[in-house]
Parts: structure tokens; sequence; C-alpha cells
């Protein structure tokens, strides 16, 4: 039982394992935070898209003279 207890403190196999989640997690929460200053910025665009748009008028001329 001693030679078990012994041979698991010194198998490393699960600690590949554990560094492969941390990484993982710490890639994940950078993405989340990127995506919370792109989403903001992102909505600000798309609001001033919108309001340079919604103040465009279109007049179309199809080569039919009024």
């Amino acid at each position: 039982m001693i030679k078990f207890f012994k041979n698991f403190r010194k198998d490393e196999d699960g600690a590949v394992t554990v560094d492969w989640v941390v990484l993982t997690a710490a890639v994940c929460a950078l993405a989340g935070v990127a995506y919370t200053g792109i989403a903001s910025g992102i909505d600000s665009l798309a609001s001033n898209a919108d309001s340079s748009l919604t103040a465009t008028t279109v007049s179309v001329n199809l080569g039919v003279t009024p």
C-alpha cells in the first residue's frame, strides 16, 4: 500500500492535464473580456450607422423622364 502511494505521488500524468485545463480556462476568460470590449464598440458603430442611414434620402432614376 505504501508503494502505491509513493508511485501515485511521483506520477505526473495528471499534472499535464491540469496545466491544459488551467490554460484553456485562461484563454476562455480572455476571450470573454475581449468580447465585452468589442461588443460595446460594435453597438456604438451600429447606432451611428443607423442614424446616418435614417437621415439619408434615396432617389432612383431608371431613365424615365417625369
